[in-house]
């Protein structure tokens, strides 16, 4: 095996914990003993358990002396909810350290690569490091832009229309397509909607039909506080947090309002504006959401978009045509799929995935 070999295997390891260690990154190691062979292996499992590190480590024992281990990001070298990772690899033994990306956390950021050195392990960065961003592009976009890593998801028509008409609900997708959504709801923090979609849908918001290890938050961007307080998703405590977020002035202006959803259990989140920009930022910080689904509708999609921060893009494109009187998708905006960055085409059923990022990795 070569060196690629075994941190394909510690990013295959790391992908393993998904949808169940946030805020924490998804991380993955293998020891390789001097001769070549894997002695150990782990994965980071759930926030406040062991590091991928420790597992590996634990896995080899002995083994480990005079090997390698290769990590898919920087060993942590605090004190969180766990001991610092670089000080179990010292007194392991470990010879050699290969990783592929630097960790931002400020607490960390090079501070773990410059423990190792300093107790004489050689320690190599870079290898894989583009398949080691894209897996952690949440984790990193709450930690370098101080918000949730966005990825905008619509069903449309053949003909490019979320809806038939504003404010009708409009089913789209197949049930191929509707399980493949939910496997995904299963895996983000949160989904996000504006009150549109809740007045014209009344969603549930859940990830049914998939297993979920930690609660789902619901967002629902509402200014004027029109949440019915009889809405569904106010129903589903038990599955997450429901969040509505308003702006200053209409918390103020409509306080009867606030109060009658408050006592439904939604918590509110008021902002200066009410927009997007904003609600984010406060979601990463007071929060901890590393990742965000943005469910629509489409004064909340044209929203994110002109704002900048919409990271990736899940399209669910079905046979139905609707028209010249249905709800174009993002209207107006320059948006093409075909300029998508790690494009993927995936044939669910009648309908067709496209998805891709945005920016590409970053």
């Amino acid at each position: 095996m070569t060196p690629a070999d075994y941190m394909e295997r510690a990013l295959f390891l790391a992908g393993r914990g998904r949808g169940r260690t946030s805020p924490n990154p998804l991380v993955g190691a293998v020891v390789v003993s001097p001769d070549g062979v894997i002695v150990g292996s782990g994965f980071h499992e759930r926030a406040g358990e062991a590091h991928a590190e420790v597992r590996a480590l634990d896995a080899a024992g002995a083994a480990a002396r005079g090997g390698t281990l290769y990590c898919t990001l920087e060993p942590c070298c605090h004190i969180g909810r766990t001991g610092p990772c670089v000080v179990r690899i010292a007194t392991a033994g470990i010879a050699r350290v290969v990783a592929a990306v630097e960790d931002p956390n400020p607490l960390v950021r090079g501070r773990g690569f410059a423990y190792l050195r300093d107790h004489g392990i050689d320690v190599e960065i870079g290898l894989q490091a583009d398949i080691a961003t894209r897996l952690n592009q949440p984790f990193f976009t709450r930690l370098r832009e101080q918000r949730p890593f966005v990825t905008l998801k619509a069903a449309l028509s053949i003909d490019g229309r979320i809806a038939a008409a504003p404010g009708v609900r409009t089913p789209l997708t197949s049930a191929m397509a509707n399980r493949h959504a939910h496997l995904f709801r299963a895996e983000v923090d949160a989904i996000a909607v504006g009150v549109g979609t809740i007045l014209a849908d009344d969603p549930l918001l859940t990830a049914r039909g998939a297993y979920r290890a930690n609660p789902l938050v619901r967002v629902v961007f509402d200014r004027q506080l029109r949440t019915p307080p009889d809405a569904r998703v106010l129903s589903t405590s038990t599955a997450g947090p429901v969040i509505i977020v308003t702006s200053a002035d209409q918390a103020a202006a409509h306080a009867a309002a606030r109060a009658a959803l408050e006592r439904r259990g939604a918590r509110l989140l008021v902002t200066g504006s009410g927009g997007v920009h904003e609600a984010l930022g406060r979601l990463a910080a007071d929060w901890q959401l590393g990742s965000l689904l943005l469910e629509g509708g489409a004064t909340l999609h044209t929203a994110a978009w002109d704002a900048g921060v919409v990271d990736a893009v899940r399209l669910y494109v079905t046979p139905h045509v609707l028209g010249a009187g249905g709800v174009p998708f993002l209207p107006d905006r320059t948006f093409w799929s075909a300029a998508l960055h790690g494009r993927r085409v995936e044939p669910l059923g009648p309908d067709v995935l496209i998805e891709g990022y945005v920016h590409g990795s970053r």
